[in-house]
């Protein structure tokens, strides 16, 4: 008899973990689902053109299941057709024309999502002329859309879809204050930017506290301080606010919401003529940009959320974060999500005190959101990995994470952050159908994704070589270790 996805998570209920209890995805949906129509700053002059491969139903068979949503299934079954997740169960049925892989002996996941990277604006090979993610003529760029330097050639991308990755955010660097908007893309291959960029997501606005804005801009009009980074954070939200208090005058003829009569502001931003700087504010202060903020130091983060309160922002999570360990019960009060490296620290001063204990003391908090994020072509590759080496770490001081809690890190917790749970991140019914095929428990050194499919498209497949993605870049090109 067929047993149902309800049952089947019923029949595998682990004993209760000595950590907080992984959330339903339910209750940690964005709510983005639920809102309106995004007010006029976010709506999008350059619209996506992703359309989904088309391809037959496949079931994937008898392997172990981590749905993201903290469960995991045994000898379960997987059920994908016109680009959706169907079923997630045991013995499922399956339509005639499916596509059937045998999983036995091995395990499925949700797509990997990074919500950090760079692909594209800092692609490979690393050289002048590729690089296009800072902005760094002013210390706030709001106005810049790393959509518009994406380039999607970058060999990067397909390294990226073999370690598992179907998803991503990427972003503007760091040199500014206020870098510019971010955007999410599907790791599919295509020639526009636009084929990519992932339907109906929104844009995260990247900021950045600490060294990097006062390094950039130090010797070049400032801020050249900490207290010169906030007093320009501050001072271009309060353009933004004015922005968005003015009135239309009412005259016979009605100007454009963006309009106004009244005297410039102290910065001449938020006037009588649109502004593609406040745009972008204005939008992060309405809800419809979610802010992603790189912030390494503790009492920085508090500062940028003592900031988000004044103007009424919400910060969807700080990036690399060495000491969000230190506010982690606050940061699962608000609700901020934690995006951090399992190792990565002492680079630089304001990366000196980080610990490796840092993911999961945030993930272990009440309404903890830890993520595992790459900034790197290279770690984006290994994201499974990364967070391989905090589950081990968790063992050596008698935390047990096991893999269905983990696999959030780098799944569900990341797609909240960007506000695309409600479609991605999770094996559920009626979600997108990007998963990975592993050869075997994921968080093992051995682990290698064998298949990779993103809206049910087998798009990589580690044996089949017509399946493996070559950048039109790379045509020609010779790559060590290749045979062919």
């Amino acid at each position: 008899m067929q047993r149902t996805f309800l049952a089947a998570l019923a029949a595998t209920v682990l004993p209760a973990l000595a950590l907080a209890p992984a959330h339903a995805a339910d209750k940690s949906a964005d709510a983005s689902a639920a809102k309106p129509t995004v007010s006029r700053f976010a709506q999008d002059p350059y619209p996506s053109t992703y359309r989904p491969i088309a391809s037959p139903p496949v079931l994937i068979r008898g392997a172990t299941v981590l749905t993201g949503t903290g469960t995991r299934l045994d000898g379960a079954d997987v059920l994908m057709r016109d680009g959706k997740i169907v079923a997630v169960g045991v013995d499922l049925d399956a339509p005639a024309d499916a596509l059937r892989v045998d999983g036995r002996g091995k395990w499925v996941t949700p797509g990997l999502i990074d919500v950090h990277s760079h692909l594209g604006v800092y692609p490979s090979p690393g050289m002048s002329a590729h690089s296009d993610g800072n902005e760094a003529t002013s210390p706030t760029t709001p106005n810049v859309w790393a959509e518009h330097s994406l380039w999607p050639q970058d060999p990067g991308f397909a390294t990226a879809l073999a370690g598992g990755v179907t998803s991503m955010q990427i972003l503007p660097g760091s040199a500014n204050l206020v870098g510019g908007r971010g955007v999410t893309v599907k790791n599919v291959a295509a020639t526009t930017y636009q084929a990519m960029k992932f339907p109906g997501a929104p844009w995260g606005l990247k900021m950045a506290c600490g060294e990097n804005p006062k390094r950039t801009y130090g010797q070049r009009g400032g801020p050249s301080t900490r207290m010169g980074n906030v007093a320009g954070y501050r001072a271009a939200f309060i353009d933004a606010s004015e922005y968005l208090k003015k009135n239309r005058p009412k005259t016979a003829a009605p100007r454009r919401w963006w309009q106004s009569a009244s005297s410039q502001d102290s910065n001449n931003d938020s006037g009588g003529k649109r502004d593609l700087k406040m745009d972008t504010l204005a939008g992060a202060i309405n809800g419809d940009i979610l802010v992603h903020i790189h912030c390494y130091r503790a009492d920085e983060m508090a500062i940028m959320l003592d900031l988000a309160k004044e103007f009424k922002f919400k910060i969807a999570a700080f990036h690399h974060g060495v000491e969000a360990y230190k506010l982690a019960d606050r940061l699962g009060e608000e609700g901020v999500c934690g995006a951090l490296w399992a190792d990565w620290w002492g680079f630089k001063m304001e990366s000196f005190d980080g610990i490796q204990e840092n993911i999961l003391l945030v993930d272990r908090a009440k309404n903890g959101c830890a993520i595992v994020h790459s900034d790197s072509s290279e770690g984006i590759q290994r994201l499974n990995q990364e967070a391989a080496k905090v589950m081990a770490q968790g063992t050596r001081i008698g935390i047990e994470v096991p893999p269905e809690r983990a696999v959030r890190w780098i799944t569900a917790n990341p797609a909240k952050s960007m506000g695309i749970l409600d479609k991605t991140g999770t094996l559920e019914p009626g979600k997108m159908a990007d998963v990975v095929l592993w050869n075997g428990n994921p968080f093992s050194v051995y682990a290698k994704a064998e298949q990779v499919y993103i809206d049910g498209a087998r798009v990589y497949d580690r044996s089949d070589r017509s399946r493996q993605p070559v950048s039109d870049f790379m045509l020609g090109q010779r790559v060590e270790g290749d045979v062919r």
